[in-house]
């Protein structure tokens, strides 16, 4: 393994790392009130485009950071989505 594929590894622990206590957070909690469909349907499109381009170039890092984070940002819409939580009201 090449010092750069190394490299690759280490950024992708990092950056979907960052992931796994948000999307642990909204499966306990189950509360998404906060999150943005927008970000997170950004999310999962860019994800996947990346893992596509990924795959293409046989570009291991990148298709396992993307793949593992579009999967993530994926569940974390599907409950945004699917959430029925009350909507707050000010008095």
């Amino acid at each position: 393994m090449q010092w750069l594929d190394i490299l690759g590894l280490v950024a992708t622990v990092f950056t979907t790392g960052a992931y796994v206590p948000q999307a642990y957070k909204i499966i306990q909690t189950k509360s998404t009130r906060s999150l943005s469909t927008p970000t997170y349907t950004m999310i999962v499109i860019g994800s996947a485009l990346w893992l596509l381009y990924a795959y293409d170039r046989r570009d291991y890092p990148v298709m396992l950071a993307n793949g593992v984070t579009g999967l993530l940002s994926l569940v974390i819409l599907i409950m945004k989505l699917s959430a029925k939580e009350e909507a707050v009201t000010e008095s």
